[in-house]
């Protein structure tokens, strides 16, 4: 459908509908504001109509410029390729609108986190626990998101309360959250009959940060610096996406030059942490040797990476308009013929695992996410897509990537070696796209840009390697940023591994973890 066709169908289903459609000053955006009565109804319908989950909900806080709190819901239409934000005004005295976790699963996660940032209750959830600001040091009432927040006020504290499963024969196991190893925090409490995993919570903020409070106040350069620290591994992917959100607000267009860069860069960031994790599916299995030669491939991307732009982990690298490096006749043969040498060591690590009758037999149907459990959930990227469900932004917002008919990854199983069977493929498939792109560069067109933001908002987003990343920024009138949202896709993956795991053992929980390789900074913000 396209906006005609979405706005039509909306007001024949609600004759008192209240949508007012922005100024197209975004073509792949349609903005629409509703009376608080219908906000439900409608996001409702927008499921449906766009068979899209929640792919954001948010709040804003408005109440000095009007006096009201702003809820923003957004639905993709991936057939469409457009995005669908459905906004409602919530008066500032008792703030609350109806839930709509009760129908759409995919919301509940976003409604808690806009009670415990903003104070505004989704009337209805029957789970409204804190995802990031732990009962235990953070007093209540106080909203950190909320413009007139200054500092934490003394208050009562409160106690966390798990999900209990009671019975004859049923124990619990808490893991976490310091585990051992570098990974990052997180508790985990499995519920067991036996050996069999009947119920896993996952408890994180650990991390938290106030990423999104941080952003405000600050100007492009200084949040884009910001937005390389938002998750370690994603840092060209996180970058992006707040890039792409300020060039709409900007009103800026970039050239191909420009476009076939970026492409190549997110497809390196996307090598080396898919090489990566191949390696942690396979030392989680006690399989060390192909360990070994993943980190060798993931060190010889990441030299290539530092050749090209200085970086290792491509930090520096986007800028308004563009991106700051540029890559050479001497730079694009070194890229090449490095990734010919990538591409063999891959295909004898590939080989190596296929040959191996041990680790497929572990690897295969280990942490099976059904692709309704999926959908329900909102799961995207490529969890989502080895459980069947075909969503890729390089796919439904093509750009370059339509130049090069790029190919999605799709496995229907849903187990841990659909997993890497997405990676491989995916690996496979961006080393063809960086020699598409890499064979289109030239040294004539120039782009620098100069950082302008003027006042508005927009969405920026990006195919990263573990899913869509998504930014929202509205900025003031001096082309400040008055709010960012940031939605990685490890915040709605989380839940998908929850019930992945259910029917295996704890042992073969480090396994189907690693499988889903999701970020707890991401996740923690």
């Amino acid at each position: 459908m396209d906006c005609s066709e979405i706005i039509s169908a909306l007001k024949s289903k609600f004759p008192d509908f209240v949508a007012l459609a922005s100024s197209q000053d975004h073509p792949d955006e349609l903005r629409l504001k509703v009376d608080p009565r219908i906000f439900k109804d409608t996001a409702l319908a927008l499921h449906k109509i766009l068979s899209s989950p929640v792919m954001m909900l948010f709040a804003l806080d408005e109440r000095r410029e009007r006096g009201v709190f702003v809820v923003n819901g957004v639905f993709c239409g991936f057939r469409s390729s457009q995005w669908v934000m459905v906004s409602m005004d919530i008066p500032q005295d008792n703030p609350g609108f109806e839930t709509l976790a009760k129908s759409m699963h995919s919301a509940s996660l976003f409604e808690r986190e806009i009670q415990e940032m903003f104070g505004i209750e989704p009337r209805g959830n029957p789970d409204l626990r804190r995802l990031k600001l732990h009962d235990e040091v953070w007093p209540q009432a106080n909203f950190p998101l909320r413009k007139d927040f200054q500092k934490v006020q003394p208050g009562n504290l409160g106690e966390y309360k798990f999900g209990r499963v009671d019975g004859e024969g049923i124990f619990e196991v808490p893991v976490g959250p310091v585990h051992a190893g570098i990974i990052g925090p997180g508790h985990f409490r499995f519920s067991v009959a036996g050996e069999p995993i009947i119920n896993l919570e996952p408890r994180l903020g650990f991390t938290h940060r106030g990423a999104e409070k941080l952003f405000e106040g600050k100007s492009y350069l200084e949040a884009l610096k910001l937005s390389e620290c938002v998750c370690g591994d994603s840092v060209f992917s996180h970058s992006l996406a707040f890039t792409r959100a300020a060039e709409k607000i900007s009103g800026i267009s970039i050239i191909s030059q420009a476009a076939y860069l970026r492409a190549i860069f997110l497809e390196l960031e996307r090598l080396y942490n898919h090489v990566n994790d191949i390696g942690g599916i396979a030392l989680d299995v006690g399989f060390s040797y192909p360990s070994a030669y993943a980190s060798i491939i993931k060190e010889a991307i990441l030299q290539l990476n530092e050749k090209l732009t200085a970086s290792r982990y491509l930090k520096n690298v986007n800028a308004l308009g563009g991106v700051s490096v540029e890559i050479n006749e001497s730079k694009k043969t070194l890229l090449l013929g490095s990734l010919e040498q990538i591409k063999r060591d891959f295909n004898e690590l590939v080989e190596i695992l296929y040959s191996s009758g041990s680790f497929m037999d572990r690897v295969d149907t280990a942490g099976v996410l059904i692709k309704k459990t999926a959908e329900d959930l909102g799961v995207l990227g490529l969890a989502g897509r080895a459980s069947g469900v075909a969503i890729d932004l390089r796919k439904c917002f093509p750009g370059v990537y339509k130049e090069a008919k790029f190919k999605m990854a799709l496995e229907e199983s849903g187990d841990v070696l659909a997993r890497l069977r997405v990676r491989i493929f995916e690996f496979v498939e961006s080393c063809r796209l960086i020699e598409e792109f890499g064979g289109k560069l030239s040294s004539c067109d120039k782009n620098k840009v100069g950082p302008i933001l003027k006042e508005g908002c927009a969405l920026g987003y990006v195919e990263g390697w573990r899913g869509p990343i998504l930014y929202w920024l509205k900025t003031d009138p001096a082309g400040m940023i008055a709010r960012c949202k940031i939605v990685d896709p490890s915040f709605r993956n989380w839940q998908g591994l929850a019930y992945a795991v259910l029917g295996n053992i704890i042992p073969d929980f480090p396994l189907c973890n690693k499988s889903f390789d999701l970020s707890y900074s991401g996740n923690d913000l």
